[in-house]
């Protein structure tokens, strides 16, 4: 009888493949949004109207729905360590880091986020080990962001250290976040039940923060456009976007679900092309082409089809 595939050893399905698609178009407009929203919002106030409408949006859904919330005191403990690695630390970090630098340096630097997890992954669990096609493959879809997103996005590397710094932070904020958010599917708490667990809690911690820091009764008023990005960085880029994250979480593994980061800057230029009118260039396809290759690597097809051509 055979082993029942873990994450780490087997392909994703088709279905989570979708899945991270989606999830990486909703997340690639985050970065749109955040651009806008920084012009007349500062960073914590960001960042708790996101998370916070995003918590409103998730317990009309569950109320709509007829779900109901755990009053189970250790899942609302792990609600808690969730918020803080996977929203507080990491959002707060690119939000202020894009008061500084550019969406291209940030989407490069959080595209580091794959290669932070598959250490995290190796060292803290025992069915995602570091592997050498996976190695190879992150190391590959890193590259392909690079090539993807060109040398006008590395131009000001070595410039604003600090922004570049919390970037980075972030990023394995969010591997740590991958391992850590596995425990869910052994609770047996629910996708759409853990994301608004995880927003709610990481509002709760977020408005002190907000009301000290940012003093927001003194904010003036902020227009339309500011208001339509934050109602969809909370909508789309929060509120569904982590439905769709728990639940590739609970089946295809931590380092798995971090290779939406790599997936960030294709949806990005992809919809730019199709929408905007935005010209695909040659770096943009050689780019796509390395990532695409990464992603087979880190999935094991191509291991397989070596083994099979060298067998044949």
């Amino acid at each position: 009888m055979s082993a029942i595939p873990t994450p780490a050893n087997r392909s994703m399905t088709s279905a989570e493949w979708a899945m991270l698609l989606a999830l990486s178009v909703l997340w690639g407009g985050s970065f749109f949004f955040t651009g806008i929203a920084v012009r007349e919002l500062p960073p914590f106030t960001i960042v708790v109207l996101r998370v916070g409408l995003a918590a409103a949006i998730l317990w009309a859904v569950m109320r709509a729905l007829g779900h109901a919330m755990t009053r189970d005191r250790r899942i609302w403990a792990a609600f808690v360590g969730m918020g803080f690695l996977n929203n507080l630390v990491p959002f707060s970090l690119i939000v202020w880091g894009q008061t500084q630098i550019g969406s291209g340096l940030a989407s490069i630097l959080n595209a580091t986020t794959p290669l932070f997890g598959v250490v995290v992954a190796h060292v803290l669990t025992r069915d995602e080990k570091m592997t050498g096609h996976r190695l190879a493959g992150v190391v590959l879809g890193f590259a392909g962001v690079v090539v993807m997103l060109g040398p006008a996005a590395l131009r000001t590397v070595g410039s604003d250290i600090a922004a570049q710094l919390a970037c980075l932070a972030a990023a394995f904020s969010y591997a740590l976040a991958g391992v850590f958010g596995r425990r869910f599917r052994r609770m047996g708490v629910a996708p759409m039940a853990t994301a608004t667990g995880q927003v709610t809690a990481s509002t709760a911690m977020l408005v002190p923060l907000a009301l000290l820091v940012d003093r927001p009764w003194t904010l003036v008023m902020p227009g339309p456009a500011t208001w339509g990005a934050i109602l969809g960085i909370a909508a789309l880029s929060t509120a569904l976007a982590y439905v769709l994250y728990f639940r590739i979480l609970a089946t295809a593994g931590a380092t798995n679900i971090l290779l939406v980061t790599f997936l960030v800057p294709v949806s990005a230029i992809i919809l730019g092309s199709l929408i905007l009118g935005e010209v695909l260039e040659l770096q943009h396809l050689a780019g796509m082409a390395l990532i695409g290759t990464g992603l087979a690597a880190i999935d094991g097809r191509l291991a397989r089809m070596a083994k099979r051509r060298f067998a044949a």
